[in-house]
């Protein structure tokens, strides 16, 4: 049986996640740089505004934001994730993808909901590459039925979460579901958008490190159906590529 994957509802109420914010939003608003947000703003195709805080930096006030906080349930998860992801500014979503990196393995199959509202909002390659790898791939590889998820994702016409699931196993090694690999970029194979057959390749690439037989075997019987974008970065690691 597939797990639930409806949207998620409202989040309940959740005292370390208001604890959390308030210290956020003062600490990050504080940092601001406007004469950075604008080059920043422009990087990211205008996809968020954001309020110039580079990455060291807001990683370094990111730690001070979590500093001396106990471990967050699911519900603490969903409710700092939901609640970021409702402020404009980009770097609340950054804060919320690499607290949910850190915390995942507090998350049942039933976060994939939360995890799917954050991909299909405010979407761009900054948070769905790391959304996919860092938090879809560890929950598909705690519950495996959640594979069958990704496979719907894959199939489905929305670009990022299709991006997301050919992404979900990109540090996964040895323990890559091959076969799912596989199928996912040969139903993709022939897709016209950029960003999926960028991932395609990836994909691919990353795996080759791993099973570098399994993926020239597989770029060689699918290269007629293959974007030439797809095949070179799938082979960038390979001798003879």
């Amino acid at each position: 049986m597939r797990p639930n994957t409806q949207p998620p509802p409202g989040t309940g109420p959740s005292a370390l996640a208001d604890v959390l914010m308030e210290r956020l939003t003062a600490v990050y608003a504080a940092a601001a740089d406007p004469a950075q947000a604008g080059p920043m703003t422009a990087y990211m195709k205008g996809v968020a505004p954001f309020l110039g805080i580079r990455t060291p930096e807001r990683r370094a006030l990111s730690r001070t934001v979590t500093k001396d906080t106990p471990g967050p349930s699911e519900g603490d998860c969903a409710a700092l994730a939901l609640r970021c992801w409702s402020l404009a500014e980009r770097e609340y979503h950054y804060f919320a993808v690499d607290y949910l990196r850190r915390h995942v393995a507090r998350c049942s199959s039933g976060f994939l909901p939360v995890v799917r509202h954050l991909i299909v909002t405010t979407s761009w390659w900054d948070t769905v590459d790391l959304l996919a790898a860092h938090t879809v791939g560890p929950l598909v590889a705690a519950d495996p039925r959640l594979g069958a998820v990704t496979d719907d994702w894959v199939d489905g016409e929305d670009l990022w979460l299709a991006r997301a699931g050919l992404l979900h196993q990109l540090t996964s090694k040895s323990a890559t579901d091959a076969d799912r690999l596989f199928a996912h970029c040969r139903r993709l194979a022939a897709h016209p958008d950029f960003f999926i057959r960028k991932a395609v390749g990836w994909a691919l690439r990353e795996y080759a490190k791993t099973d570098p037989d399994a993926v020239r075997a597989f770029v060689t019987a699918e290269r007629p159906r293959l974007a030439p974008l797809s095949v070179r970065e799938a082979l960038k690691s390979l001798d003879g590529a």
